[in-house]
């Protein structure tokens, strides 16, 4: 997926600032597109102004007093036709990238201590994450049928993330019995 996209889906319904669409952006904020896409301050700005020089997006200026002047981002009819495009085109499964599993790969070198800590506290992580995950959808999704399209869509998401920490979670804990158990 190109940043493009992550932008035009999150701006279709709800237009913004470009400091607001960053924090949209961080893993940090309850529903954020950054639990499943990464781009910084500088990678968006960036992507904004191309996506706006292309036709994609337009710009509202907003004046502001003792600030500097604020952009209002919002997805133009070319940008909305661009981004169904790219909804139906067919996609690969993208490569699975993780240092934790390259480290693993390699763990014989290091003591089994080490490896199990990485683990233990790789499990932590994806615990948390899944808490964070639970809690929005006890927040905001209690009855996912009665959703309008747009929340059904976000919830299928969210239903992703739940589903892959809880296998995450899983995979650590029999890896942890398997490596403290090696006979």
């Amino acid at each position: 997926m190109a940043l493009a996209h992550a932008i035009l889906s999150v701006l279709i319904n709800s237009p913004c600032s470009g400091y607001d669409l960053a924090k949209r952006f961080d893993k940090s904020v309850e529903g954020s597109v950054g639990f499943f896409w990464e781009a910084s301050f500088q990678q968006i700005y960036r992507e904004l102004n191309r996506l706006e020089e292309q036709g994609w997006l337009q710009a509202e200026k907003v004046l502001q007093e003792n600030r500097p002047d604020k952009k209002i981002y919002s997805v133009t009819d070319l940008g909305k036709q661009q981004l169904c495009e790219w909804i139906a085109t067919a996609e690969t499964a993208t490569p699975f990238k993780s240092d934790l599993l390259v480290k693993l790969y390699a763990g014989y070198l290091v003591t089994r201590e080490t490896i199990l800590a990485k683990l233990e506290t790789h499990q932590s992580q994806h615990q948390q994450r899944l808490a964070v995950y639970q809690e929005i959808e006890k927040k905001f999704f209690l009855k996912p049928q009665e959703l309008p399209d747009e929340l059904k869509f976000q919830y299928v998401t969210l239903r992703c993330g739940i589903q892959t920490e809880k296998a995450w979670l899983a995979w650590c804990a029999e890896m942890i019995i398997f490596l403290r158990n090696p006979t």
